[in-house]
Protein backbone atom coordinates (compact mmCIF):
# COMPACT_ATOMS: atom_id res chain seq x y z
CA UNK A 1 0.00 0.00 0.00
CA UNK A 2 1.44 3.58 -0.63
CA UNK A 3 2.30 5.62 1.83
CA UNK A 4 -0.27 8.35 0.35
CA UNK A 5 -3.51 8.47 1.19
CA UNK A 6 -6.09 6.56 -0.37
CA UNK A 7 -8.85 8.59 -2.74
CA UNK A 8 -11.50 7.32 -0.22
CA UNK A 9 -8.99 8.90 2.65
CA UNK A 10 -8.61 12.03 0.91
CA UNK A 11 -12.53 11.94 0.49
CA UNK A 12 -13.24 12.00 4.21
CA UNK A 13 -10.69 14.38 4.98
CA UNK A 14 -12.36 16.91 2.60
CA UNK A 15 -15.38 16.47 4.02
CA UNK A 16 -14.37 17.06 7.79
CA UNK A 17 -13.12 20.17 6.34
CA UNK A 18 -15.75 21.46 4.98
CA UNK A 19 -17.79 20.69 8.09
CA UNK A 20 -15.05 22.64 9.96
CA UNK A 21 -15.25 25.47 7.39
CA UNK A 22 -19.36 25.36 7.67
CA UNK A 23 -18.90 25.73 11.84
CA UNK A 24 -16.55 27.86 12.06
CA UNK A 25 -18.52 30.51 9.56
CA UNK A 26 -21.78 29.75 11.67
CA UNK A 27 -21.03 29.63 15.03
CA UNK A 28 -24.46 30.14 15.92
CA UNK A 29 -25.64 26.83 14.35
CA UNK A 30 -28.05 25.70 15.88
CA UNK A 31 -28.54 21.56 16.84
CA UNK A 32 -31.13 21.30 14.00
CA UNK A 33 -28.87 22.39 11.17
CA UNK A 34 -25.80 20.25 12.51
CA UNK A 35 -27.37 17.60 12.74
CA UNK A 36 -28.64 17.93 9.11
CA UNK A 37 -24.67 18.46 8.52
CA UNK A 38 -23.68 15.40 10.11
CA UNK A 39 -26.04 13.09 8.38
CA UNK A 40 -23.87 14.07 5.54
CA UNK A 41 -21.47 11.51 7.01
CA UNK A 42 -22.74 8.28 4.98
CA UNK A 43 -21.47 10.72 1.54
CA UNK A 44 -17.99 8.80 2.29
CA UNK A 45 -18.75 5.53 2.51
CA UNK A 46 -19.82 3.30 -0.76
CA UNK A 47 -23.27 1.51 -0.69
CA UNK A 48 -22.02 -1.88 0.52
CA UNK A 49 -23.23 -4.36 -2.04
CA UNK A 50 -26.17 -7.19 -1.27
CA UNK A 51 -27.40 -5.85 1.85
CA UNK A 52 -31.09 -4.53 2.36
CA UNK A 53 -31.93 -2.71 5.15
CA UNK A 54 -35.08 -2.63 7.26
CA UNK A 55 -36.41 -0.47 9.82
CA UNK A 56 -37.51 -1.61 13.34
CA UNK A 57 -37.63 -0.75 17.26
CA UNK A 58 -35.72 -3.27 19.44
CA UNK A 59 -36.22 -3.25 23.33
CA UNK A 60 -37.93 0.13 22.74
CA UNK A 61 -35.08 1.25 21.03
CA UNK A 62 -35.76 2.55 17.38
CA UNK A 63 -33.05 2.29 14.38
CA UNK A 64 -32.28 0.52 11.31
CA UNK A 65 -31.54 -3.25 10.59
CA UNK A 66 -28.60 -3.28 7.85
CA UNK A 67 -29.37 -7.05 6.54
CA UNK A 68 -26.47 -8.92 3.90
CA UNK A 69 -27.19 -11.20 2.20
CA UNK A 70 -26.59 -14.98 3.04
CA UNK A 71 -25.47 -13.83 7.21
CA UNK A 72 -26.63 -15.66 10.01
CA UNK A 73 -29.72 -13.65 11.33
CA UNK A 74 -28.21 -15.60 14.85
CA UNK A 75 -25.17 -12.77 15.68
CA UNK A 76 -25.66 -9.12 15.77
CA UNK A 77 -23.86 -6.16 15.39
CA UNK A 78 -25.40 -3.80 18.12
CA UNK A 79 -23.82 -0.49 16.22
CA UNK A 80 -23.83 2.69 18.17
CA UNK A 81 -23.29 6.11 15.84
CA UNK A 82 -20.61 8.74 16.45
CA UNK A 83 -21.18 12.66 16.94
CA UNK A 84 -20.57 13.51 20.46
CA UNK A 85 -23.50 11.93 21.62
CA UNK A 86 -25.65 14.51 19.93
CA UNK A 87 -25.54 14.32 16.22
CA UNK A 88 -25.27 11.42 13.75
CA UNK A 89 -27.92 8.79 13.20
CA UNK A 90 -28.58 5.37 12.01
CA UNK A 91 -28.62 7.04 8.57
CA UNK A 92 -25.37 8.18 8.65
CA UNK A 93 -23.66 4.82 9.94
CA UNK A 94 -26.23 2.54 8.16
CA UNK A 95 -23.47 2.03 5.20
CA UNK A 96 -20.83 1.87 7.47
CA UNK A 97 -22.70 -0.71 10.06
CA UNK A 98 -23.28 -2.64 6.95
CA UNK A 99 -19.95 -3.06 5.88
CA UNK A 100 -19.10 -4.35 8.69
CA UNK A 101 -22.08 -6.47 9.63
CA UNK A 102 -20.76 -8.21 5.87
CA UNK A 103 -17.79 -8.84 7.00
CA UNK A 104 -18.15 -10.15 10.23
CA UNK A 105 -21.21 -12.65 8.40
CA UNK A 106 -23.68 -10.88 10.88
CA UNK A 107 -26.30 -8.58 10.79
CA UNK A 108 -26.27 -5.09 12.31
CA UNK A 109 -28.61 -2.75 14.46
CA UNK A 110 -27.59 0.57 14.45
CA UNK A 111 -29.44 2.59 17.44
CA UNK A 112 -31.18 5.91 17.06
CA UNK A 113 -30.62 6.37 20.41
CA UNK A 114 -32.05 9.57 22.08
CA UNK A 115 -29.11 12.33 21.54
CA UNK A 116 -28.00 15.07 24.03
CA UNK A 117 -28.16 17.66 24.99
CA UNK A 118 -32.11 16.68 25.04
CA UNK A 119 -31.28 13.74 26.69
CA UNK A 120 -28.27 14.01 28.24
CA UNK A 121 -26.05 10.64 30.12
CA UNK A 122 -26.86 7.91 30.80
CA UNK A 123 -29.91 7.92 28.58
CA UNK A 124 -27.68 6.83 25.63
CA UNK A 125 -25.98 4.07 27.38
CA UNK A 126 -29.44 3.24 29.01
CA UNK A 127 -30.62 2.55 25.05
CA UNK A 128 -28.00 0.83 24.35
CA UNK A 129 -28.50 -1.44 27.39
CA UNK A 130 -32.05 -2.32 26.25
CA UNK A 131 -31.81 -2.50 23.48
CA UNK A 132 -29.25 -5.34 24.25
CA UNK A 133 -31.55 -6.59 26.65
CA UNK A 134 -34.11 -6.72 23.61
CA UNK A 135 -31.90 -8.79 21.30
CA UNK A 136 -31.69 -11.15 24.27
CA UNK A 137 -35.49 -11.45 24.33
CA UNK A 138 -35.65 -12.08 20.82
CA UNK A 139 -33.59 -15.24 21.28
CA UNK A 140 -30.50 -14.05 20.38
CA UNK A 141 -27.22 -15.36 22.77
CA UNK A 142 -25.23 -12.59 24.73
CA UNK A 143 -22.10 -13.85 23.34
CA UNK A 144 -23.14 -13.63 19.59
CA UNK A 145 -23.82 -9.75 19.80
CA UNK A 146 -20.92 -7.63 19.36
CA UNK A 147 -21.05 -3.78 20.24
CA UNK A 148 -19.76 -1.68 17.83
CA UNK A 149 -19.59 2.04 17.40
CA UNK A 150 -17.36 4.90 16.47
CA UNK A 151 -16.63 7.92 18.16
CA UNK A 152 -19.20 8.43 21.14
CA UNK A 153 -20.61 5.36 19.76
CA UNK A 154 -17.14 3.71 20.02
CA UNK A 155 -17.75 5.26 24.24
CA UNK A 156 -21.23 3.69 24.03
CA UNK A 157 -19.79 0.22 22.38
CA UNK A 158 -17.41 0.08 25.64
CA UNK A 159 -19.89 1.72 28.49
CA UNK A 160 -22.83 -0.94 27.33
CA UNK A 161 -20.96 -3.76 28.49
CA UNK A 162 -19.79 -2.05 31.57
CA UNK A 163 -23.53 -1.19 32.66
CA UNK A 164 -24.64 -4.69 31.78
CA UNK A 165 -21.86 -5.66 34.46
CA UNK A 166 -22.84 -3.53 36.78
CA UNK A 167 -26.58 -5.35 36.84
CA UNK A 168 -25.83 -8.20 36.56
CA UNK A 169 -26.52 -9.21 32.80
CA UNK A 170 -24.75 -11.37 30.47
CA UNK A 171 -22.13 -9.79 28.15
CA UNK A 172 -21.65 -9.32 24.41
CA UNK A 173 -19.14 -11.78 22.96
CA UNK A 174 -17.02 -9.06 21.30
CA UNK A 175 -16.14 -5.13 21.37
CA UNK A 176 -15.28 -3.19 17.69
CA UNK A 177 -14.99 0.56 18.84
CA UNK A 178 -13.32 2.79 16.05
CA UNK A 179 -11.51 6.28 17.26
CA UNK A 180 -13.85 6.12 20.81
CA UNK A 181 -13.81 9.52 22.19
CA UNK A 182 -13.77 8.47 25.82
CA UNK A 183 -12.39 10.78 27.86
CA UNK A 184 -15.11 13.92 29.01
CA UNK A 185 -11.57 15.54 31.06
CA UNK A 186 -10.42 16.09 27.81
CA UNK A 187 -6.52 14.88 29.01
CA UNK A 188 -5.47 13.24 26.04
CA UNK A 189 -1.53 13.65 24.64
CA UNK A 190 -2.88 13.90 21.08
CA UNK A 191 -5.11 16.69 21.97
CA UNK A 192 -2.46 19.21 21.40
CA UNK A 193 0.12 17.04 19.39
CA UNK A 194 -2.45 16.08 16.14
CA UNK A 195 -3.96 19.67 15.90
CA UNK A 196 -2.69 20.49 13.05
CA UNK A 197 -3.82 17.40 11.21
CA UNK A 198 -6.85 16.80 12.52
CA UNK A 199 -9.28 17.98 10.22
CA UNK A 200 -12.43 17.90 12.52
CA UNK A 201 -12.07 17.25 16.14
CA UNK A 202 -11.18 20.42 17.78
CA UNK A 203 -10.92 20.85 21.80
CA UNK A 204 -13.56 23.83 21.79
CA UNK A 205 -15.84 21.08 19.51
CA UNK A 206 -15.50 18.16 22.38
CA UNK A 207 -15.80 21.18 24.95
CA UNK A 208 -19.26 21.56 23.54
CA UNK A 209 -20.34 17.92 23.19
CA UNK A 210 -19.10 17.34 26.63
CA UNK A 211 -21.19 20.01 28.07
CA UNK A 212 -24.42 18.98 26.26
CA UNK A 213 -23.81 15.23 27.15
CA UNK A 214 -23.18 15.76 30.69
CA UNK A 215 -24.71 18.58 31.73
CA UNK A 216 -23.91 21.72 31.83
CA UNK A 217 -25.18 23.56 35.35
CA UNK A 218 -23.52 26.75 34.29
CA UNK A 219 -20.88 26.07 37.28
CA UNK A 220 -19.38 22.93 35.49
CA UNK A 221 -20.62 19.74 34.38
CA UNK A 222 -23.91 17.95 36.22
CA UNK A 223 -21.97 14.63 35.72
CA UNK A 224 -18.54 13.79 37.04
CA UNK A 225 -16.68 13.78 33.74
CA UNK A 226 -14.32 10.61 35.31
CA UNK A 227 -17.97 9.11 35.99
CA UNK A 228 -16.72 5.47 34.91
CA UNK A 229 -19.90 4.88 32.09
CA UNK A 230 -19.72 8.10 30.85
CA UNK A 231 -15.47 7.89 30.46
CA UNK A 232 -14.38 4.09 30.47
CA UNK A 233 -10.96 5.21 31.23
CA UNK A 234 -12.04 4.70 35.08
CA UNK A 235 -13.54 1.90 34.29
CA UNK A 236 -12.91 -1.58 36.38
CA UNK A 237 -11.98 -3.48 33.07
CA UNK A 238 -11.91 -6.84 34.74
CA UNK A 239 -13.60 -9.44 32.52
CA UNK A 240 -14.67 -7.02 29.72
CA UNK A 241 -14.88 -8.82 26.42
CA UNK A 242 -12.48 -9.41 23.93
CA UNK A 243 -11.75 -5.67 21.83
CA UNK A 244 -10.56 -4.42 19.05
CA UNK A 245 -9.73 -0.76 18.87
CA UNK A 246 -8.52 1.45 15.68
CA UNK A 247 -7.39 5.13 15.74
CA UNK A 248 -6.31 7.15 12.93
CA UNK A 249 -2.95 8.54 13.38
CA UNK A 250 -3.35 12.20 12.26
CA UNK A 251 -6.34 12.37 14.70
CA UNK A 252 -6.19 14.17 18.27
CA UNK A 253 -8.50 11.20 19.75
CA UNK A 254 -5.87 8.96 19.14
CA UNK A 255 -4.66 8.69 23.05
CA UNK A 256 -8.07 7.73 24.08
CA UNK A 257 -8.02 4.30 22.18
CA UNK A 258 -4.07 4.24 23.22
CA UNK A 259 -4.79 4.65 27.03
CA UNK A 260 -7.75 2.40 26.73
CA UNK A 261 -5.93 -0.34 24.73
CA UNK A 262 -3.14 -0.27 27.60
CA UNK A 263 -5.27 -0.26 30.74
CA UNK A 264 -7.70 -2.73 29.12
CA UNK A 265 -4.78 -5.12 28.88
CA UNK A 266 -3.12 -4.22 32.21
CA UNK A 267 -6.81 -5.81 33.28
CA UNK A 268 -6.17 -9.03 31.46
CA UNK A 269 -8.08 -8.20 28.91
CA UNK A 270 -7.79 -9.83 25.44
CA UNK A 271 -7.55 -6.05 23.75
CA UNK A 272 -6.30 -5.50 20.21
CA UNK A 273 -5.07 -1.96 18.94
CA UNK A 274 -4.67 -1.27 15.54
CA UNK A 275 -3.16 2.79 14.38
CA UNK A 276 -2.74 3.81 10.61
CA UNK A 277 -0.46 6.37 10.10
CA UNK A 278 -1.45 9.65 8.40
CA UNK A 279 -5.39 8.99 8.44
CA UNK A 280 -8.64 10.66 10.29
CA UNK A 281 -11.01 10.74 12.61
CA UNK A 282 -13.17 7.38 12.31
CA UNK A 283 -11.42 6.20 8.83
CA UNK A 284 -13.17 2.83 8.34
CA UNK A 285 -16.02 5.83 6.98
CA UNK A 286 -13.99 5.14 4.05
CA UNK A 287 -15.28 1.78 3.08
CA UNK A 288 -15.71 0.79 -0.14
CA UNK A 289 -13.75 3.79 -1.21
CA UNK A 290 -10.87 3.74 0.27
CA UNK A 291 -7.93 0.54 0.80
CA UNK A 292 -7.01 1.64 4.22
CA UNK A 293 -10.68 1.17 5.58
CA UNK A 294 -11.34 -2.08 3.69
CA UNK A 295 -8.32 -3.63 5.06
CA UNK A 296 -9.35 -2.61 8.46
CA UNK A 297 -12.32 -3.89 8.44
CA UNK A 298 -11.25 -7.12 6.77
CA UNK A 299 -8.59 -7.09 9.85
CA UNK A 300 -11.27 -6.86 12.26
CA UNK A 301 -13.54 -9.71 11.02
CA UNK A 302 -9.99 -11.94 10.91
CA UNK A 303 -9.59 -11.01 14.34
CA UNK A 304 -13.81 -11.90 15.00
CA UNK A 305 -13.07 -15.02 13.21
CA UNK A 306 -10.25 -16.05 15.49
CA UNK A 307 -12.06 -15.01 18.75
CA UNK A 308 -15.35 -17.24 18.17
CA UNK A 309 -12.76 -20.28 16.94
CA UNK A 310 -10.98 -19.61 20.32
CA UNK A 311 -13.99 -19.89 22.33
CA UNK A 312 -15.58 -22.98 20.10
CA UNK A 313 -12.34 -24.54 20.95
Amino acid sequence: MSDAPSPGAEALRNLYADWSAVMAGRPDLDIRLLRSLFDEWHQATAEPTDVTYADDVVGGVPGLWALPVGADRGRVVLFTHGGGFAVGSAASHRKLAGHLAKALGATAFVLDYRRAPEHPHPAQVDDGVAAFDGLLERGIAAADVVTAGDSAGGNLAIAIPLALRERGRPLPGAVVAFSPWLDMANTGKTLESNADTDALVTVPLLAGMIAGVLGDTGDGPAVHPATPLANPLHADLTGFPPVFVDAGGAEVLLDDAIRFTERARLAGVDATLSVVDGLQHVFPFAAGRGGEADAEIAAIAEWYRSRRAGVAA
